[in-house]
């Protein structure tokens, strides 16, 4: 039996409304000490969807969890095969005025970390040092077997080698990396072994159904013990690996700010909800603390 995961929210009554001022935003920056916590919405504007929002794409695909993964050897192939798609078409994307405000305002002192929900490495090449990949990244793989790990890329070249003309048009990409594929453009696609122990390879990421590593979260924790405050860039925050740092913020007595246009499960604990669009908003901000956004 496949075992979904619980992805669904809707925005009870009474929540605070939405705004589009973005001075408490700007504020808390200009104090500093500021630790961002990053979700999908913040990548769309990159071409990658996010799963929640206006198009997102739960309404069409529901993403692998880690008990399907480890239990069936057919969702492996199915995975992989719409991965290795993904795979090329996530090397496409760049970051966009969002990922850069964000690199900008940590090379300018005004942040404490960055944490992002993203699997997609864009807040990376955009110079953010040193952000914490909550959910893990795609460019590395793990052998669930011997545990050991290896570069994504490394693996795309084996895959290709397994499964040559494999060249498939995608009907989208979502969030997790996973293009959509049919059965039939899946195809006998072969999947390869850990080239070490001959084991079942996984990409480095957290499934669905699958937990953040506990050293990981307590990291975070204590990310947000040392942050003056906390803001919460487009993430719907309806899983808990992210809310429960918004929850531990306001228990704490930090500000929390968000910006996102959809309501979100964590607007009750926040000072302020801005809606508008990520790449714009931070870009306006930025200008107003006199911090230079590269253009690309």
């Amino acid at each position: 039996m496949r075992m979904r995961p619980t992805l669904s929210w809707s925005p009870p009554e009474g929540l605070p409304p939405a705004t589009t001022d973005l001075g408490p935003v700007a504020d808390a920056l200009g104090a500093g000490g500021v630790l961002v916590l990053s979700g999908a919405g913040i990548s769309t504007e990159s071409g990658i969807p996010d799963y929640r929002g206006e198009g997102g794409s739960l309404s069409r695909h529901t993403p692998m969890t880690y008990q399907e993964f480890t239990a069936d050897a057919g969702a492996r192939r199915r995975y992989w095969a719409r991965s290795h798609l993904g795979w090329r078409l996530f090397g496409r994307a760049r970051p966009n005025a969002g990922h850069r405000a964000v690199a900008a305002f940590g090379r300018h002192g005004l942040l404490s970390g960055v944490i992002t929900q993203n699997v997609d490495g864009l807040h990376q090449s955009a110079g953010s040092v040193g952000a914490v990949e909550l959910h893990g990244s795609l460019d590395r793989v793990v052998c669930l077997s011997c545990g050991a790990f290896s570069a994504r890329r490394e693996l795309a070249l084996r895959l290709e080698e397994a499964n040559p003309g494999f060249e498939p048009v995608a009907a989208g990409l979502n969030p997790d990396g996973d293009a959509d594929l049919s059965d039939e453009q899946v195809g006998d696609f072969r999947v390869v072994p850990c080239d070490v122990c001959g084991g079942v390879l996984k990409p480095d990421v957290v499934f669905f159904g699958e937990s953040v590593p506990p050293e990981r979260v307590e990291h975070c924790r204590g990310l947000v013990r040392e942050a003056a405050s906390l803001l919460v860039l487009g993430s719907s925050l309806t899983v808990m690996s992210g809310l429960r740092f918004v929850r531990q913020a306001a228990k704490d007595g930090k500000p929390v700010l968000i910006v996102n246009q959809d309501p979100t499960r964590g607007d009750q604990h926040a000072a302020a909800r801005v809606a508008l669009p990520l790449g714009a908003a931070l870009t306006t901000v930025a200008g107003r603390l006199g911090v230079p956004v590269p253009a690309r």
